[in-house]
């Protein structure tokens, strides 16, 4: 704890966070590399981040919400093909997209296209793990059971949507 210079208060210091590129531990699956930037633990809990790099037609992530974090989309490259709600759309380079708490979303790279995008949850959660969980499963290294297993621990709750189905099905 430190004291605040300008309100007397204390409070708790938090540190700078820099993660060099060449630093960063990376979890890769068949079609996407993610490079794991600040989980919560770096961030006293502000927010976690990560990059993502999805390959042509790359999955991304089915429908799913998050009871406690936003999700932040901010698309650095290429094309990604979102679900917010009930609408589908396509986010191009420089476009930008928060997805409250209670929200339905989906992503994927958009049809033909790659895409480079940069992940932010706020709060931040330790995600890092589940990332990693995502990455054997996705090479046949775990069990698919264990994703709906951890669904609590990490904020994570997938939901059925036709139109998300629909939307997949059209670019296949």
């Amino acid at each position: 704890m430190t004291t605040d210079q300008n309100t007397g208060t204390a409070r708790d210091m938090l540190e700078p966070v820099l993660t060099r590129c060449a630093e960063a531990e990376t979890c890769a699956d068949p079609s996407s590399v993610m490079t794991l930037l600040a989980d919560s633990s770096h961030t006293g809990g502000g927010f976690t981040s990560y990059r993502s790099s999805f390959a042509k037609g790359a999955a991304g992530a089915p429908a799913h919400f998050h009871t406690k974090a936003w999700e932040l989309f901010f698309v650095i490259s290429g094309s990604l093909q979102v679900l917010v709600g009930e609408e589908v759309s396509v986010l191009g380079a420089g476009d930008f997209l928060a997805v409250p708490p209670h929200t339905p979303h989906a992503f994927a790279a958009a049809p033909g296209e790659e895409a480079d995008v940069l992940f932010v949850f706020t709060p931040g959660m330790g995600r890092f793990d589940y990332l990693r969980l995502l990455g054997r499963v996705m090479r046949g290294e775990a069990d698919p059971a264990e994703i709906a297993a951890s669904s609590e621990q990490y904020d994570n709750h997938y939901v059925d949507s036709p139109v998300w189905r629909a939307a997949l099905e059209r670019s296949a």
